[in-house]
């Protein structure tokens, strides 16, 4: 007999999880710079701020802090032309369309939980053909909270009919991880993410890592744990 599965349910953080959007993010970018007369960034260079939003592509792209008078413009224009191309080149990780394969075979739900704002969160899902697949998509502004907060997961979990106990959610950022524990939510760290050099994942406080989306079957299972509990970190400053 197939082992009972432990968990029940998985929820994915959609830039760096379950899509390789930084192609779209960092061309958009340069395709700003270039309008700016600035010659283009090298992948290396914005890597690490592809996860984290428009703000901090801005910050990284053109030197300025958000309260600087040419940030929110800059901002807004980059949102503009990031929706023209959202889904250009973007495309799921290798390994996770056969995850997501597994896991329809296997009855398990799957949902989206993200900060992207729907506004760009479902035309990229609905034109890759995620959107009407996945049993919730949760964007960054489907409730006034983003991640770190919790309330987005256990939007999600309640979206789903499932105890947040039964569900588990994988992510890159530690934003991700904070808010799976404050809804209490088994978290994984998807290590073919968007990491910086800089990020200290192992103090995050993850229940584990994966370092392929079909390693999330196992966790499923039961059949890995983490071996010592790690510290906790706040995302909060």
């Amino acid at each position: 007999m197939p082992k009972p599965l432990q968990s029940r349910a998985v929820l994915l953080d959609l830039d760096g999880t379950l899509l390789d959007t930084a192609p779209d993010l960092i061309g958009t970018l340069n395709d700003l710079r270039a309008e700016e007369g600035l010659e283009p960034l090298t992948d290396g260079m914005v890597f690490p701020a592809v996860s984290h939003g428009s703000g901090p592509l801005i910050s990284r792209g053109f030197d300025l802090e958000p309260g600087q008078a040419r940030f929110q413009p800059l901002r807004q224009r980059f949102l503009d032309r990031y929706q023209e191309r959202v889904s250009l080149t973007t495309r799921a990780f290798d390994g996770m369309d056969e995850l997501l394969h597994a896991l329809d075979a296997l009855g398990v739900p799957w949902g989206v939980v993200t900060n992207k704002p729907g506004g760009l969160t479902e035309p990229l899902l609905k034109d890759l053909g995620y959107y009407h697949r996945a049993a919730c998509v949760v964007s960054g502004d489907t409730l006034p909270w983003r991640k770190p907060h919790p309330a987005p997961v256990l939007l999600a979990c309640e979206q789903l009919g499932m105890a947040p106990a039964d569900c588990i959610l994988v992510g890159d950022a530690a934003r991700d991880v904070e808010a799976g524990h404050r809804a209490g939510v088994m978290t994984l760290v998807a290590l073919f993410g968007y990491l910086a050099a800089e990020d200290r994942f192992t103090h995050w406080g993850a229940d584990g890592v994966i370092r392929h989306p079909l390693e999330v079957l196992q966790w499923l299972a039961g059949d890995v744990r983490a071996t010592s509990p790690l510290p906790r970190a706040s995302c909060y400053a």
